[in-house]
């Protein structure tokens, strides 16, 4: 696979993907090694929330990103959440933990695109949700 780099616009400290693992259609499944340098890690060592819903979001960035530069793209789309649907989140990823992030892109209407996520660690399924996104 690419360097992630290609293929999402967002760069450290913000980043939260660590490499997109396969693409399969509409599918994909990314990484993210939880790390002490991570803006979105506490001082006890856990992923926040917020972090979670941000690694996802980049998750389906980088399968934009992809498939854009399959396509011929030079540069990789700018995205934005509109809408996060039904997230459940089980627990808190801890420093060290490796999440892998399966994202799927449903149905896109007017350039806004549905799509569900499941991020787990190991077997263990840690969060879920839908969202809306807008890529340009």
């Amino acid at each position: 696979m690419r360097d992630i780099r290609e293929l999402i616009p967002q760069r450290p400290p913000i980043l939260l993907v660590d490499g997109l693992e396969s693409v399969e259609g509409d599918t994909a499944v990314s990484t993210l090694t939880v790390r002490a340098d991570n803006c979105f890690t506490d001082e006890d060592g856990l992923l926040a929330e917020a972090g979670v819903v941000e690694h996802i979001a980049q998750s389906a960035s980088a399968l934009a990103g992809y498939k854009a530069v399959q396509a011929g793209a030079t540069a990789p789309p700018v995205g934005y959440i509109g809408e996060v649907k039904k997230f459940r989140l089980h627990r808190l990823p801890r420093m060290g933990e490796v999440l892998r992030t399966t994202v799927s892109f449903g149905t896109e209407v007017e350039g806004v695109t549905l799509l569900s996520a499941e991020t787990r660690v190991g077997e263990e399924l840690i969060a879920s949700t839908q969202m809306k996104i807008s890529m340009t």
